[in-house]
This record gives C-alpha cells, sequence and structure tokens, in this order.
C-alpha cells in the first residue's frame, strides 16, 4: 500500500524542547487505513519537516531511528546511498540525486508544540 505524503493540519507531534538542537525526529501518523512516514529538524528555533523518502531510490532516509542528520548536524543524510540535503528547504547538494529535493512537510511551532501545518497552497484556513 502507498505511503501518504501529506497530513491535516493542527495535529500536535511533540514539544520543541524535546528536540534537540541541532535535531531530527521521525515521526509515523496513522490517517484512517494509511500511514504518513514524516521528520523533523530542528535548529535553533526553527523546525523544517519533510517526507521520509528519498528522491533517488523511494526509500526512507534513515536506517538508524531518528539518525537523520550529519555528524556536525549541518545537513540531512540518507543512510542508504549518501545523499545530502539541506536542512532549511530539502534540496540535494551531493551524492546520486544533486538538483533534487525532499518533499516538504508543513509543521510549524504553536506555543512551544511542534504540529502539524497546512500546505503554503492551501487557501481553506
Amino acid at each position: 500500500m502507498d505511503r501518504l505524503t501529506s497530513t491535516p493540519a493542527g495535529v500536535p507531534l511533540c514539544a520543541l524542547a524535546d528536540l534537540p538542537d541541532p535535531g531530527a525526529r521521525n515521526f509515523v501518523l496513522q490517517i484512517g487505513q494509511r500511514y504518513f512516514h514524516g521528520f523533523v529538524v530542528r535548529r535553533g528555533e526553527t523546525v523544517s519537516g519533510y517526507v521520509d523518502r528519498c528522491p533517488h531510490m523511494g526509500l526512507p532516509l534513515a536506517q538508524t531511528l531518528d539518525d537523520y542528520l550529519t555528524p556536525g548536524g549541518d545537513l540531512i543524510a540518507c543512510s542508504w546511498h549518501g545523499a545530502l540535503f539541506r536542512a532549511d528547504d530539502g534540496r540535494c547538494v551531493g551524492g546520486p540525486c544533486a538538483g533534487a529535493a525532499l518533499m516538504p512537510w508543513p509543521v510549524r511551532v504553536v506555543d512551544g508544540i511542534v504540529r502539524t501545518a497546512a500546505c503554503e497552497s492551501d487557501s481553506s484556513g
């Protein structure tokens, strides 16, 4: 069964204080009978979310739970084939999918809680 690539807005994920800085954390959300796999990256007060799927082969990026960042915490790394992505926009800057990008997962921090957010193109809110 295909994985979902989006989530409803407003779902609480975790407290910002529970994310290491810099750090990343995996989330799996069940929506109906299907599942969404994503992760968030924290750098300071900024949190970015991405669908957990490398554009190179479609695999989840981390082979070890929550292990998405390079040792210095400055880039997202695909543990399968070594692709490297910028944390702020998901653009691949090295490896087999250079120039491609991770699929964004809209998240935001509200009152210290990381929550799913509406897509910017969503005009319903």
